[in-house]
């Protein structure tokens, strides 16, 4: 690696700026807060990966592009020593997914330069990547061989393939799809399924040759690791024939790595995923679901079968993205916990974990070098974006290795979030977040916002948010509560929102905020406006319903029947059930009671609706039921749709649709929070 770090600084004092993102170049302005627009300077740095020797780090930086309808991507290096700025090593403007072959001599990753995404390679040295493979499926996610002469792909491919017989005439075929299964849709998918299912290939570099491991029409397999000396895949899937009926009886399996008989390591009828094996290849570690909404365990299984044994039933947390220490004695993993997303480590033996991040940060895409010394992840706060950082494993030393949004940051007045907890009516302590409006004065009142996640489960809390902190700049104080169903306080307090939608959930966002009320002065509560998203959306619906408290309500990709949206959702109908322990035509009370729809005739609220053409997780007939009740009772109302987008619009939509749909929010706050 010393002559690739010549190489490397060569390339920087040879003047390639073209090769960096210099944030100290940005123009110096006056400290203002954070506008919409800001959001299309931000770069986007994630997915590190620490070289083999532990000494450089490979990761991913996204920009938004010129034409600001897209996203552009490259890979990055930087030096875990952190004596140089970060470089960029390809050009992209569509590359992905950094991966260093077991010597470090290569920097595989997946770019679609081509019609189809390929896996590239690239000399860790430099120089011009080449395309390795060339197939017509295009490659969804690829792994090394332990000793770098194969690959693991995994292919989306047809299996019931139809062909005229050779000679025929074809006919024009009707614009049409038959549905025959309750799984047809699926969020970001447009516009339907079709009837490709992901399989396990084997590549082999030198000859080109690629072999199927895996088949099957009616499931997909995922997960995929090869075991350390190379002679099998573990991977986990539903191989019930149910997984287009709603199914999520997953398995751990293993397979030859060559191909061959199947075995099968857990029998039990719900979850198991993420397999992944112990460094000596004596264990496999996974996470267990043994029932709906049960709380995911990590549990060990040799590969040879036989009894599981789960080692996380004293950590009350979802230990997801778990990776094994080299020595094979902990676990490391990243989870929800109190507002934070901080590090743990898991002694295999003994079941007990050690919470290694102590500051109020969310860390995110942990890599462990080869020899266990070096972790690389990214780190974030609501003042800070998400950054490559590294740190020894007992986090006494830790380093920020890249800084593209700093400069840029320090020039805007970012507010920082203030914990309240407070006590709901099951005698549960419940955590809530309070950010200042920018230029906050004592004496002076304020309106507020309520914001609410969704999910239900997932969390808010000391991670960045642009949306937070632009709306604070627009003068408004944003509350936000991690309620009964959020992940991070454990799984009864997550479970509680089982069958109560509307119920705990909405009752711990209005207790908190009354509590919020009481202890904090200079809100104006009678300037309180409520927004959310998904989840977060249909309470919002909900909530205007059952109160005329709040001045404006902006609801976007949201429920609000929830009857028709049993037959609408991607989620297919036994999923359903489970959600509302039963269907409309044996549990019909609680579907209908629960429906925001049934109270509209109770709306005062002027309520703005956000939504998308292409949601099928709340699909835009929710939008527009909601939409015609507020018009018949004539409440000031208006719905925007966004074409071409679907339920992530917030997260990965069109930069320039994102972008407007905060000011859209922002405005309609403006006209009825502003007098």
């Amino acid at each position: 690696m010393k002559k690739a770090k010549y190489v490397f600084f060569l390339l920087l004092f040879l003047g390639v700026s073209s090769m960096i993102f210099s944030q100290e170049k940005r123009e110096e302005i006056k400290v203002r807060g954070m506008i919409p627009e800001d959001y299309y300077s931000f770069l986007f740095a994630s997915d590190p990966q620490i070289s083999p020797n532990g000494q450089w780090v490979a990761f991913v930086v996204s920009k938004v592009s010129e034409d600001r309808r897209s996203r552009e991507s490259s890979i990055w290096l930087v030096p875990t020593s952190g004596t140089a700025e970060p470089i960029r090593f390809t050009h992209g403007p569509s590359d992905s997914s950094p991966r260093w072959s077991p010597d470090g001599k290569h920097i595989a990753f997946l770019s679609n330069r081509g019609k189809k995404t390929q896996v590239y390679l690239i000399s860790s040295q430099g120089g011009e990547a080449f395309p390795l493979t060339e197939v017509e499926e295009g490659v969804s996610s690829f792994q090394w061989y332990p000793d770098g002469s194969r690959m693991l792909l995994m292919l989306r491919t047809e299996e019931k393939m139809t062909k005229n017989p050779e000679g025929e005439k074809k006919e024009p075929r009707p614009d049409i799809q038959v549905i025959e299964r309750a799984r047809y849709k699926a969020n970001g998918v447009h516009p339907y399924l079709d009837e490709k299912r992901t399989h396990i290939f084997v590549f082999d570099i030198a000859s080109k040759k690629i072999s199927q491991i895996t088949k099957g029409e009616d499931w997909n397999d995922s997960d995929p690791v090869w075991s350390p000396d190379g002679k099998w895949i573990a991977f986990s899937s539903d191989r019930t024939g149910e997984e287009y009926e709603g199914s999520s009886n997953n398995d751990v399996w293993i397979i030859p790595a060559d191909g061959g008989e199947l075995k099968q390591l857990t029998t039990q009828p719900h979850q198991d995923t993420y397999p992944q094996w112990s460094p000596d290849g004596k264990t496999i570690a996974y996470l267990r679901t043994d029932k709906p909404y049960a709380q995911p365990e990590i549990c060990l299984v040799s590969p040879l079968g036989g009894e599981h044994k789960c080692i996380t039933e004293k950590v009350d947390r979802i230990p997801s993205g778990f990776k094994w220490a080299p020595d094979g004695r902990n676990i490391y993993y990243i989870t929800n916990d109190l507002g934070q997303d901080p590090l743990f480590r898991l002694d295999v033996k003994t079941g007990e974990a050690q919470k290694l991040t102590q500051e109020p940060v969310s860390l995110r895409s942990l890599s462990i070098s080869k020899d266990g010394s070096v972790l690389a992840f990214m780190l974030e706060d609501e003042l800070r974006m998400p950054e490559v950082w590294v740190s020894d494993v007992s986090r006494k030393k830790v380093k920020q290795l890249s800084h593209f949004n700093t400069a840029f940051l320090k020039t805007l007045a970012l507010q920082k979030v203030e914990e309240y907890w407070f006590t709901n009516d099951a005698n549960q302590q419940v955590q809530g977040f309070l950010i200042r409006p920018m230029d906050w004065q004592p004496g002076k009142k304020y309106p507020l916002i309520l914001y609410i996640h969704g999910g239900p489960s997932g969390m808010w809390g000391h991670s960045w948010s642009h949306e937070f902190q632009m709306i604070a700049a627009k003068g408004y104080a944003v509350y936000f509560v991690n309620f009964r169903g959020s992940t991070g306080y454990g799984h009864e307090f997550q479970r509680a929102v089982n069958f109560d939608y509307g119920g705990v959930d909405y009752r711990d966002n209005m207790q908190g905020l009354d509590d919020l009320l009481k202890r904090v002065d200079w809100i104006d509560a009678n300037r309180l406006g409520v927004t959310g998203g998904s989840h977060g959306g249909f309470l919002t619906n909900w909530i205007i319903t059952q109160t005329d408290r709040f001045k404006a309500a902006v609801t976007h990709r949201s429920i609000s029947d929830w009857i028709s949206a049993f037959g609408e959702q991607d989620f297919t109908p036994r999923e359903m059930q489970i959600e509302f322990n039963g269907t409309p035509w044996d549990n019909y009370q609680l579907y209908w009671d629960r429906s925001p729809i049934k109270y509209a005739n109770r709306i005062k609220t002027p309520t703005l609706i956000i939504h998308s053409d292409q949601d099928y997780r709340c699909p835009l007939g929710q939008a527009q039921e909601l939409f015609y009740a507020l018009k018949l009772h004539n409440i000031p109302t208006e719905m925007v749709i966004f074409q071409g987008e679907n339920h992530n619009l917030s997260r990965t939509g069109k930069p320039v649709n994102l972008v407007e749909a905060i000011k859209i929010l922002l405005n309609w706050f403006d006209i009825y929070l502003r007098t």
